[in-house]
């Protein structure tokens, strides 16, 4: 019995992918630079650790949706072939309950936030349940991403300041540059098996002009990025931070200029390399420049 119940966790927790935080991080660095910009540095305590904890919630509910879309592809792709829904360790009706479950508890943190942050985090859910299904009909549907993984700037400044500024808008842009450039990179590694099934990723949009059209995109991220602090104020360490992410995004290129699907992938994580960079530019800004 004690046996079955091992067993039956395990497979919950690679449903929500909770052995592979890299998610969660590329999820969570966008929002907290902008509950850093927001709170000019010094975040509320309470707010903070409801932004940390909902982050890990709505990204395992995340999974555990997109598992339960793909239930009937997953198993055709070499990556994803072993994931427990895609297997038959589990019921497509027990990943559709555990979404529903973390999503509850996500939207519990919530209400403890102000009137306008509930009120987006009714987008939020809808752009968590609707993109698993984008790929089916957008061909971009790393930029429908960018908009669900940069969901929590916008909330960010509403529970901050009660509304949502035009830094926010830019800085979301910012963040889906940045997705578009990771998350081909991600679908660079299951290109042919998606050919064959017929999902729509930009590494098969994009075909032999993928790596260009990275370095487009992480260029585009960076310039952004580079209006961000301007526009917000801020001091040179953020700069300098900035300028380091850049070079950290340019060390991925040796990564994937041969296509391989192991280099693809380690450039991928790699990003969460990026994301605690500018994070830490900040983080580092307000202590000493702009306090």
């Amino acid at each position: 019995m004690l046996h079955k119940l091992c067993k039956r966790l395990s497979a919950y927790s690679r449903l929500i992918r909770i052995d592979k935080p890299v998610g969660i991080f590329l999820l969570l660095w966008p929002t907290l630079w902008a509950l850093w910009m927001a709170s000019e540095g010094l975040p509320d305590a309470k707010v903070f650790f409801t932004y940390v904890l909902g982050t890990i919630l709505m990204r395992s509910a995340g999974c555990a949706v997109n598992d339960y879309a793909d239930r009937n592809f997953d198993s055709k792709v070499k990556r994803t072939a072993s994931r427990p829904l895609a297997n038959g360790e589990i019921a497509p009706w027990e990943a559709l309950l555990i979404a529903s479950l973390f999503s509850i508890v996500a939207f519990g943190l919530v209400l403890t936030l102000n009137l306008l942050t509930i009120k987006l985090s009714f987008l939020a859910l809808f752009l968590v349940i609707s993109y698993p299904y984008a790929k089916r009909y957008i061909s971009i549907p790393q930029a429908y991403l960018g908009i669900a993984f940069g969901f929590g700037i916008p909330m960010a400044w509403a529970s901050t300041v009660n509304h949502v500024p035009l830094v926010a808008l830019v800085t979301m842009l910012g963040n889906i540059f940045w997705v578009l450039a990771y998350d081909t990179q991600y679908a660079m590694v299951d290109r042919d098996d998606d050919l064959k099934i017929g999902v729509k990723t930009t590494a098969i949009l994009f075909g032999k002009l993928d790596v260009l059209w990275i370095i487009f995109f992480q260029f585009a991220f960076a310039v952004v990025m580079c209006s961000v602090g301007i526009m917000g104020g801020l001091g040179m360490l953020y700069f300098i931070g900035l300028f380091c992410s850049v070079v950290a995004m340019a060390m991925q290129y040796p990564m994937i200029k041969s296509r391989s699907r192991q280099g693809c992938f380690r450039a991928f994580r790699h990003n969460n390399s990026v994301g605690s960079i500018i994070f830490i530019g900040l983080l580092l800004d307000f202590i000493f420049t702009v306090g």
